[in-house]
């Protein structure tokens, strides 16, 4: 018991220090009681004003706020209630945030349920009211009474339109306006205006009443705003699908047998059980037990994926058929999910360059509106003197502008359009690489473990100065000390020729050209060409046979004992079935393509031509493949940079959008710009596909948003349209915004065209 709790305790105090860690990174609040643009913009500014505060980012789609500095969360959230909004913070433990965003759905889901509950009783009493309209183009003639005018009317004015007095109160008290504003005054000058004139005029007033208006406005409208949040949960729906994917407990295994546990109990080094059919609670590494694993909701991989004792398993993914026992390696946000949701977040809640423009556009979209509204009222009223005609051309003009549209254009792309990236295996680190990724004209390719497999395999060995034998021991001796794919596979087939290693002393990695070591007092070099000429080693004793061997699209590792080549190791990796149909791909999509490898030019030539590249270069040094990625931007091109994420992370840094590709577990998914969770070339093409799909929906959304308010103003101010349909309108303007986002939702991979 004592061991356990000491375990425990170790377990607690790490996540306090990993809590501490996380606090210095920005905080983000749960925002509730926003309805425009101009909520989001003007929360901007308070926050902004909060000492301590050095950058505020509110997202409207996703109702959250990220500040960055070291203010009190206490005073953040006393500013966002402030300003007539509420906020909850967002804790960055994975349990705690995925409990705060079931809890904020199950919010969500009730408000949902109140507003449809109001929708269906506003309904029923706009009904009748809008039927004397609906009637006239059949020249049939209905009128209501007055009397019952009102008592149909006044319902709705006060139920319904009660949140839009509301959220215009805390707007006015914040010292700014917004959406509500404007319904709020449209509304209440139609229905205010018609209950004057009944109450002066009594029966008479018939004929002159305008209650159908402000009923159908807020109908409308509420109408509207309840298909947006429906279409706005759409769109957010990965980053919830994520976090539903972890379990809550997991069996733990010990001496005495198994218990169900959280899974926050679980220490590294314990073993867990993961029954057929169960998900999979931590990552870790299979200690017994095979089975197939459905990773398809994690990495995109639609077919089971095979795993067997010493291969890693994610957290999320489910189990197929067999029982496994799994060592615990990463828990809470070590995790590759807890990675994952944090990178589509991160993307999710960034803000596209002309983003700042609209944002800016929306801080005074309000107020103009409200001065057109009262130009109007003047204009008509002077030009036809009619207070009627004047008041409801001004309510027309204050219910049909929209900045809700205009505030949901580029976040609602962006949430979608990641989300569906997420799905399909691609993560998106943040807008601007989104940006860039959409302009790449140039792809470059590492080889080994991108374009190929990533496990070569000795092919040949030539041994003209020793024994077969004495060359492998050699060879396992020096090259057990380093982690390259290629020494992995010379220690392999010694191991399988039964060879031994021996001591060795003063290992060198050489990266780009090879190891040096002693062994058994001898010196003993391993490598390329370049390595034998730093060292002054001849080779010519195995100079024609290495060229044979490069001609045929080997790599060729030459080995060398006390200044004299003694021997050829020669390993090929198999190309990836996919990687001749992503180059293909990527081709008929009028983007170049290259390779960046430090083979020899023999083998780069071999492996290009074989998948159709029409640039590469080798061998090229890790630290020379920046300097030819600087050279191809320096020609004009946008380039992107694919590799495995680790080995050629300083290239990837100097690409303009780096990829790194592989299982996910391996990969630089904290400095990728891009990060494709399997290792499939075709996604790469994908990536762009859906960087330039996100792209264009933004913009879509962003001219439909601006050409709506500038047709519908002025066609509103001039007479043309009715209150009833400006507020349709309005209605319709935001939920087409939302809804035109979220066909990206559909978007998948399409591996079979080009």
């Amino acid at each position: 018991m004592a061991i356990e709790m000491t375990s425990v305790e170790t377990e607690n105090a790490g996540r306090r220090d990993r809590q501490i860690e996380h606090s210095k990174e920005p905080a983000s609040l749960d925002i509730t009681g926003m309805t425009c643009a101009a909520c989001s913009t003007r929360l901007e500014k308070v926050l902004a004003r909060v000492p301590g505060v050095t950058g505020a980012e509110v997202n409207l789609a996703l109702e959250r706020a990220t500040i960055s500095g070291n203010a009190a969360p206490e005073a953040l959230i006393a500013a966002v209630e402030k300003a007539g909004f509420g906020g909850t913070l967002r804790e960055d433990a994975a349990e705690a945030r995925r409990r705060g965003e079931d809890a904020a759905e199950a919010r969500r889901a009730a408000e949902a349920r109140r507003t449809l509950t109001l929708l269906v009783f506003a309904a029923i009493l706009t009904t009748p009211l809008l039927m004397p309209m609906l009637a006239m183009p059949f020249a049939i003639s209905l009128h209501w009474p007055p009397l019952i005018e009102v008592l149909l009317a006044t319902p709705v004015q006060i139920l319904v339109g009660q949140r839009f007095y509301r959220g215009a109160y805390a707007a006015l008290r914040g010292g700014s306006a917004n959406m509500d504003v404007l319904v709020a005054l449209g509304t209440s000058a139609a229905y205010f205006y018609s209950l004057a004139l009944f109450l002066s005029l009594g029966e008479a007033a018939a004929g002159h009443l305008y209650f159908e208006a402000s009923a159908a406005i807020l109908t409308l409208i509420l109408l509207g705003k309840y298909m947006e949040a429906r279409a706005k949960r759409g769109t957010s729906a990965a980053i919830r699908a994520l976090m539903k994917l972890r379990p809550e407990t997991a069996t733990r295994l010990s001496d005495h047998g198994s218990e169900t546990v959280p899974v926050d109990r679980l220490v590294h080094g314990e073993r867990v059980l993961v029954r057929p059919g169960e998900r999979v609670p931590v990552d870790g590494v299979i200690a017994k037990g095979a089975s197939e694993i459905d990773e398809s909701l994690v990495t995109g991989e639609s077919l089971p994926v095979t795993k067997a004792a010493g291969d890693a398993v994610t957290a999320g993914t489910i189990n197929g058929t067999g029982a496994l026992e799994i060592e615990v390696t990463a828990l809470g946000e070590e995790t590759v999910l807890a990675r994952i949701i944090r990178l589509v977040e991160a993307a999710q809640i960034g803000k596209a360059p002309i983003q700042r423009l609209v944002d800016r556009v929306a801080g005074i979209f309000v107020p103009v509106v409200i001065v057109i509204a009262i130009v109007t009222f003047g204009g008509w009223l002077a030009s036809v003197g009619s207070f009627e005609a004047a008041l409801i051309a001004a309510v027309s003009v204050l219910v049909i502008a929209c900045p809700c549209a205009l505030g949901l254009a580029t976040p609602t792309a962006l949430v979608a359009g990641t989300g569906a990236a997420a799905r399909a295996g691609i993560l998106i680190r943040d807008i601007d690489a989104l940006e860039r990724a959409g302009r790449i004209d140039l792809v470059l390719f590492d080889k080994t473990g991108t374009l190929t497999e990533g496990r070569p395999e000795v092919t040949d060995i030539y041994a003209p100065g020793m024994d077969e034998a004495s060359l492998l021991t050699l060879v396992a001796s020096v090259q057990g000390f380093s982690e390259h794919p290629l020494a992995r596979a010379m220690v392999r087939k010694a191991e399988a020729a039964g060879v031994e290693p021996v001591p060795v002393t003063g290992f060198r990695n050489f990266p780009g050209r090879g190891v040096v070591a002693t062994v058994d007092g001898a010196a003993v070099a391993i490598g390329n060409g370049e390595l034998m000429a730093d060292n002054d080693i001849d080779i010519d004793a195995v100079s024609d046979e290495k060229a044979r061997l490069e001609a045929a699209a080997k790599t060729v590792a030459i080995v060398a004992q006390d200044g004299r080549a003694v021997g050829l190791i020669a390993l090929a990796d198999p190309l990836r079935a996919a990687s001749r149909k992503a180059v293909a791909t990527l081709k008929a999509r009028g983007i170049a393509t290259g390779m960046l490898t430090g083979d020899a030019a023999d083998v780069a030539r071999a492996i290009a031509d074989a998948v159709g590249l029409e640039h590469w270069r080798g061998p090229v040094k890790p630290e020379e493949k920046s300097a030819a990625i600087e050279a191809w931007r320096q020609d004009g091109h946008v380039v992107a940079m694919v590799g495995d994420g680790v080995n050629d992370a300083p290239a990837l840094a100097a690409a303009d959008v780096g990829m790194a590709m592989g299982s996910g577990a391996d990969v630089a998914m904290e400095t990728a710009a891009v990060t494709l969770m399997r290792a499939d070339p075709r996604l790469v093409p994908a990536a762009l596909s859906i960087s330039k799909a996100t792209r264009r929906k933004i913009r879509q959304n962003l001219f439909w948003a601006f050409i709506y308010n500038l047709i519908g103003i002025p066609l509103a101010a001039a007479g043309f349209l009715s209150p009833a349909i400006a507020g349709a309108a309005m209605a319709a303007s935001s939920v087409s915004v939302v809804s035109n986002a979220a066909l990206l939702r559909g978007w998948r991979p399409d591996f079979n065209k080009g």
